[in-house]
């Protein structure tokens, strides 16, 4: 990847650092940035500016920029863009600080720290806002070319029916046609929902919870969530707090697809936990892998799909620096 000049630049590693994926928002993010670096520029101060190229890009990009001297590098995108920009920095080892410009589809991680929606407010809070020190979740996993490798999470991570939808969305992408941004991700999400849960079928799993005794269960989806929200808006893990250092786990079991499609709104409320299928429970540390070691089942963490089990989750207790509003 060619590394941007401004990161290399020693006269200007005092300011902030905004990283943009022009791509996010389905390239709504490239269309509006004018006007977005001018209501930044008018409500927050100077900044300096990196665009990412290709999936990757955030993370190397933030991880340099923060040896380099950077002490506040803000994110400009959606949940993906955030958890790249999170991940080069605590790779690179530098308490740097995180901030977040939203400009993306699911807006899962700005719903958890109650982020403003207008570029005039966010750039209102990036200025007066407060430093929050938060939980982080890493997983270490598989890629899709066998090589054992970790990542860093700050929403959920999870495999299962989420996957799938995942999986089926960046593929498909049924309603790319409408006009309207955030129908048009609605409708894709919906969509590809459907299609995956009418032929549904539960996986078998073996899971070990802070090192006890190995269990096997089955799941419909297995969640391990650091954050409260995930999916573009559903209320997967209500009790999460990111800075009680544990990890919420919440296990769908065997459901039928009526069911799910009966109580499928139970998922944006939070509800869905009282459901007898659906179990709860907190862990620092949590191991999963297949029951039949010759399926394979991915995983997505943060709306990516970077692997495969086997998967071990960890939590590492307030080891990110957030900047948050002053309620």
């Amino acid at each position: 990847m060619k590394k941007n000049a401004n990161i290399k630049s020693p006269a200007d590693t005092s300011l902030p650092l905004v990283i943009v994926n022009p791509k996010s928002a389905s390239g709504a993010t490239r269309e509006k940035w004018s006007q977005t670096a001018s209501d930044l520029r008018a409500h927050f101060g100077p900044f300096s500016v990196a665009f990412t190229k290709h999936q990757g890009d955030g993370i190397e990009i933030a991880e340099q920029a923060a040896k380099f001297g950077r002490r506040f590098i803000i994110a400009c995108g959606g949940d993906g863009t955030i958890n790249e920009i999170a991940n080069g920095i605590l790779r690179s080892g530098v308490d740097a600080e995180l901030g977040i410009l939203p400009s993306g589809t699911g807006g899962d991680f700005r719903r958890t720290l109650g982020l403003p929606h207008t570029n005039r407010e966010a750039a209102i809070s990036l200025r007066t806002g407060i430093t929050r020190e938060i939980d982080v979740g890493k997983v270490t996993f598989f890629d899709h070319s066998g090589n054992k490798t970790s990542r860093f999470f700050l929403n959920v991570s999870s495999f299962g029916l989420a996957s799938s939808i995942i999986k089926r969305v960046k593929s498909a992408r049924i309603f790319d046609w409408l006009p309207v941004e955030s129908v048009r991700g609605r409708a894709n999400f919906a969509a590809s929902t459907l299609q995956e849960i009418l032929n549904i079928e539960p996986l078998n799993i073996r899971v070990r919870i802070d090192d006890g005794q190995e269990k096997s269960l089955q799941t419909i989806n297995f969640c391990v969530a650091n954050s409260r929200y995930f999916g573009g808006g559903m209320l997967i893990a209500p009790d999460a707090k990111l800075n009680d250092g544990f990890l919420d786990i919440v296990n769908i079991g065997d459901i039928g697809t009526a069911k799910i499609i009966f109580n499928a709104y139970s998922l944006y409320r939070g509800t869905h936990i009282h459901l007898d299928e659906v179990k709860s429970s907190l862990a620092r540390k949590i191991e999963v892998s297949a029951l039949d070691p010759g399926i394979e089942i991915r995983l997505e963490t943060d709306g990516e799909l970077p692997g495969r089990l086997p998967a071990t989750y960890e939590i590492l207790p307030n080891a990110l620096r957030v900047r948050v509003p002053r309620h």
